[in-house]
């Protein structure tokens, strides 16, 4: 079976039975059936990029950037926390640059539904095909062959505190489902996954007020060799995990390297992300949950609109240049770039983590001061003790991320806090 398929019905009943075992989440989308219904016979012609959680704060930036790069771009998102008025908004950014460069823009679906239900494996069924295939052992057999290149991974709950009050929300979703949709993605024949974690991972390794290695913390006897190459075999250790949150973001990255070192073939990313701000220059997109926001900017932002009446900052007496946290402040749009580069064929280790930061601290004051200067308003304060679990330094060493990725943060925490207020006050 060489042909490519001409429909969804076609590819499910061919590649079914190609499958011994079945996804073991239950279903939660009611539209199973309509999955694939906009995946034509000539889009399969081309490679995409799967985003899931794509229409979330972090997830259609980074879809935006995909499509300047020229990807073709499938988001999956079930809207728990997103709105579906994101996607237009990704196409007009998309559509806006390659307008600017003279290109069309390139293929954009879009699929309401849980990452963990079975209308995934309908929607991977729909962008695969059989393919001959043939080895010594085997001899003459058929493959799956999709047309996903590669999978970015948004989709997870991400609140510290509730994952506090909801640990086994949070496991099941986070973990449970990652394994499941890991699975799934073998067996389709899909091995680039990069995933988005967390510099939450280093535990108390953070409360050590250096700036944070890779090294730092590994899931796999690691050789670490420093600027003037010493080596050091470097332990799995990790200590000082505050939060269900935390942990399932250590879990899944240790389930990923173990993936990878059973069967060397895939090529995974963890990225470790410090902490997201800013939005699209345009003031298209930026940080819009259904939920209350926990996040220090999108607090301020409802401060300076009215709909909170003061900010809490949580620690004074820290030892910082001005007594409050220090934070690696990173610019959402850097933060999706790194994405992009984390898709490049130069990435070839099965396993791979990168820190995604600045390299810089701010202070939670001066990033407080930087919103007053680009809003010309005052914000109210409230001075709070020291909440349990907190550190007072938490910066990125991202040379690594430079070196192997050619990746580098370029914005300030000036133009974040500029294109935060141009996104506020957005018709």
């Amino acid at each position: 079976m060489s042909h490519l398929l001409s429909s969804r019905s076609s590819s499910t009943s061919s590649l079914s039975s190609a499958f011994s075992t079945s996804l073991t989440t239950p279903d939660t989308d009611s539209d199973v059936g309509s999955v694939g219904n906009n995946v034509s016979a000539s889009s399969l012609t081309d490679r995409f990029i799967l985003v899931t959680g794509g229409l979330g704060f972090i997830g259609s930036h980074t879809s935006v950037e995909l499509l300047k790069a020229g990807y073709n771009v499938i988001i999956v998102d079930d809207l728990s926390n997103s709105f579906h008025s994101v996607l237009s908004k990704i196409r007009t950014l998309g559509e806006k640059h390659c307008a600017h460069y003279g290109r069309k823009l390139p293929t954009l679906h879009f699929h309401k539904l849980d990452y963990r239900s079975q209308a995934m494996r309908f929607l991977l069924e729909s962008y695969s095909t059989l393919v001959p295939s043939f080895s010594e052992q085997a001899g003459e057999s058929l493959k799956i062959e999709s047309k996903i290149s590669g999978v970015i991974h948004f989709a997870a709950f991400k609140s510290v505190s509730e994952s506090i009050e909801k640990p086994f929300q949070y496991y099941r979703n986070n973990v449970c489902g990652l394994v499941d949709f890991v699975d799934l993605l073998g067996r389709h024949n899909i091995r680039k996954f990069v995933f988005s974690s967390s510099a939450t991972v280093y535990g108390s390794k953070a409360a050590k007020g250096d700036r944070l290695r890779e090294e730092d913390v590994v899931h796999h006897d690691t050789l670490y060799i420093d600027a003037f190459d010493n080596q050091t075999v470097v332990e799995p250790s990790v200590s000082g995990l505050t939060s269900p949150y935390g942990r399932s973001k250590y879990f899944c990255e240790a389930i990923l390297a173990d993936i990878a070192h059973a069967d060397p073939s895939w090529r995974i990313v963890a990225l470790r992300y410090f902490n997201p701000i800013g939005c699209d220059p345009s003031g298209l997109l930026g940080e819009d949950p259904k939920g209350i926001p926990t996040n220090l900017f999108p607090v301020i932002t409802q401060v300076l609109t009215g709909s909170r009446s003061e900010l809490d900052i949580f620690g004074t007496d820290w030892d910082t240049r001005d007594g409050t946290a220090v934070r690696d402040f990173i610019h959402v749009s850097d933060l999706a770039r790194g994405h992009v580069a984390a898709l490049s064929p130069d990435v070839d280790s099965p396993f791979r983590t990168f820190n995604l930061g600045t390299g810089n601290g701010t202070t939670v004051a001066e990033a407080v001061r930087s919103l007053e200067a680009a809003s010309s308003q005052k914000i109210a304060i409230n001075l709070a003790p020291r909440r349990v679990g907190d550190v007072g330094f938490c910066v990125a060493a991202n040379d690594r991320a430079k070196k192997e990725l050619g990746w580098t943060a370029k914005e300030t925490i000036e133009q974040c806090a500029a294109d935060l207020w141009n996104y506020v006050n957005q018709p």
